[in-house]
């Protein structure tokens, strides 16, 4: 076969070309194909997307990056067909290029230069998925409360007579049924200490907000954690210094972090060798506005802190329930730490997502900026010192 046959007709190329840098400068992953599907273009977001770089993408076929009945293909030759734009919501995309099926949104039409070319935007569902979770876990912490309420009035009090009454008796037994009372006074110990956790999600009270420098913080947290429960892994520190004030309770937000450090040290466990990884990460994103419970209009979210460890993920079963009370995967737990986590992001107006597949699971969670408007909320933007990042 010549050169020439395996070239790209005048008017195809000319048309790509055109188009490109205005594809390029798009946030999404953006596809260009023409009969057969095979692809002639993706920019870098598509590049990223699909973990192949844009020269090997233009040696392939829509077929060969897309599993066989993936509802994409159909959704192509349905542009082909009538000519016309075809959205498509909810798009479950399998791929040899994923670890998982990736839930999208599918943007395909005919591009205006050359009815030979479809152009495919692909729509990860991360965002809006994660505003209906955050709605699901809102809901969920309301109905927590309204329970905890109850369980400190109606069990806390017979708790205390129970152990009471063990203890009375204990002091007429013998040294056999003394074992059997303090069983007794141990397990009402342990429901009260349960039921003094769950108390928490009742407090509706407006937190006490002021400047909180989120690396001070996140510097505390580390502290603890290679003190005890992280002594054996690796905290890698990627911050941006230059991130203003969250309005927030500095407290709320050293239990927050602190419980999803703990988490990620604990999914790593104990049989790494010594290659467990977590990576402690800050960013600016002033892109990100969101319609959050509770406010007129959409507020923005631009501060991101994430937690990634290198552990075995979360189950895919788990996954759409990971925010809810009483979820868990741990043998000894009460399911009760990142329903707190999600209900103290919550009051502090943010968002928290979770990103889960094999040695890769991402706890990303979503702040405000302190308002400058505000006379009464002095601004302190004391950088986190460069030079105390380790590796």
């Amino acid at each position: 076969m010549s050169k020439r046959a395996v070239e790209r007709p005048i008017p195809i190329r000319k048309a790509v070309v055109e188009h490109d840098m205005l594809l390029a400068a798009l946030p999404h992953p953006i596809l260009v194909v023409s009969d057969g599907n095979q692809i002639i273009y993706g920019n870098a977001a598509a590049e990223s997307f699909l973990s192949t770089s844009a020269v090997m993408l233009t040696r392939l076929k829509l077929d060969d990056i897309i599993a066989f009945g993936c509802p994409l293909l159909t959704l192509v030759e349905q542009v082909r067909e009538s000519g016309a734009t075809v959205n498509e919501y909810g798009v479950e995309m399998a791929s040899p290029k994923f670890a998982n099926a990736k839930l999208v949104d599918v943007y395909a039409g005919p591009m205006n230069d050359s009815s030979q070319l479809i152009v495919i935007m692909l729509q990860q569902r991360t965002m809006a998925q994660m505003i209906e979770r955050q709605l699901t876990h809102r809901a969920a912490a309301r109905s927590v409360s309204g329970m905890a309420a109850v369980l400190a009035h109606e069990i806390k009090n017979p708790l205390s007579g129970i152990k009471g009454a063990a203890q009375l008796l204990e002091q007429g037994l013998s040294d056999e049924d003394r074992a059997l009372s303090q069983l007794i006074c141990s397990e009402t110990d342990r429901i009260r200490n349960l039921v003094n956790r769950m108390e928490v999600f009742g407090d509706e009270r407006p937190l006490a907000k002021e400047p909180v420098n989120i690396h001070d913080v996140l510097n505390h947290v580390r502290r603890l954690s290679e003190t005890g429960f992280g002594r054996s892994v690796r905290i890698i520190e990627d911050y941006d210094p230059s991130l203003p004030p969250i309005p927030g309770n500095r407290d709320k937000l050293v239990q927050a972090f602190l419980n999803l450090l703990k988490n990620a040290v604990e999914a790593i466990g104990d049989n790494d060798e010594g290659q467990g990884r977590i990576i402690m990460q800050t960013s600016f994103r002033p892109g990100v506005r969101l319609l959050v419970p509770g406010a007129d209009a959409r507020m923005s979210l631009p501060l991101m802190i994430q937690i990634e460890d290198n552990g075995s993920g979360v189950p895919d079963h788990l996954k759409p329930h990971l925010f809810d009370p009483f979820v868990t995967t741990k043998h000894n737990g009460t399911g009760l730490g990142l329903a707190l986590v999600a209900k103290i992001v919550g009051d502090h107006g943010g968002i928290i997502e979770c990103e889960s597949e094999a040695n890769r699971t991402v706890f990303r969670v979503l702040l405000p900026m302190q308002d400058r408007s505000r006379k009464d909320a002095p601004i302190s933007r004391r950088p986190f010192l460069a030079n105390d990042r380790r590796g």
